[in-house]
């Protein structure tokens, strides 16, 4: 049987959330996660791992404690693990993660806007 297509649109017609990644494909250890971005997530960090974002739609900001990077559609930036950063958007954006299975979003900060980790749509 060949592998199933992956059609973006339609995963992200699933679900409205923000700052909820959902998982549409695994590959080795690590995960593609879907997620939509709108104002503000925590200062955190990880540890253990870097983090990759692409941007499918809109414009992401990620702050850093030195500054920011700015993304648009069709970008990407891998954040060294350890480096505390804070990702926020004044508009809806559509992005991607890729990063290994059992990343904790919001990293070594938790709190409210922790996601249960391994919900795939």
């Amino acid at each position: 049987m060949p592998p199933t297509r992956i059609n973006f649109a339609d995963k992200f017609s699933k679900f409205t959330e923000t700052f909820s990644p959902k998982v549409v494909a695994r590959m080795n250890d690590y995960e593609f996660k879907l997620a939509r971005v709108l104002g503000e997530f925590v200062w955190h960090k990880h540890d253990e791992t870097d983090e990759t974002f692409v941007i499918l739609d809109g414009e992401l900001t990620i702050d850093f404690r030195d500054g920011e990077v700015r993304l648009a559609a069709g970008e990407m930036l891998v954040i060294p693990k350890g480096v505390e950063h804070r990702p926020r958007a004044t508009a809806e954006c559509r992005i991607m993660l890729i990063e290994p299975v059992g990343t904790v979003n919001t990293g070594d900060a938790g709190g409210q806007l922790t996601a249960k980790n391994d919900v795939w749509i």
